[in-house]
């Protein structure tokens, strides 16, 4: 990382492909619940029937190494920055981050703004 020069919009984009990371990975189970049940056995009609599932593309370690990057980052900013950070990572449209935090859309943004820029500059200083 020392040989690249940070931006905020580099960083912006990074917690963008963290976000998408976290989404790609397994949903978390309870410990301890099984089936039992036998597996039902289909025929080929209703197997040629049936709605096709949606394949699932798991993220590469690579991924997942800069997504724990990416948490580290974030204690580097206060918890108001760290959610609207990733309300635009998650792309929460500008309205609804403004009414949640009670400015306007500009005033939002500019935060946005500083928060990765602080990101930037610590990571520019490693």
């Amino acid at each position: 990382m020392a040989d690249r020069e940070w931006t905020a919009d580099c960083a912006a984009d990074h917690f963008e492909e963290a976000f998408r990371t976290l989404r790609k990975l397994p949903p978390v189970k309870a410990q301890g619940y099984f089936n039992t049940w036998p597996d039902i056995v289909r025929t080929s009609r209703e197997i040629a029937a049936m709605e096709p599932q949606p394949m699932r593309a798991w993220p590469s370690a690579a991924a997942i190494t800069r997504l724990e990057q990416t948490f580290d980052w974030v204690l580097w900013i206060e918890e108001a920055e760290r959610k609207l950070v990733w309300s635009r990572a998650a792309r929460v449209p500008w309205k609804q981050i403004s009414g949640e935090l009670g400015c306007d859309r500009t005033t939002a943004w500019r935060r946005w703004q500083l928060a990765l820029t602080k990101i930037a500059a610590r990571l520019n200083a490693q």
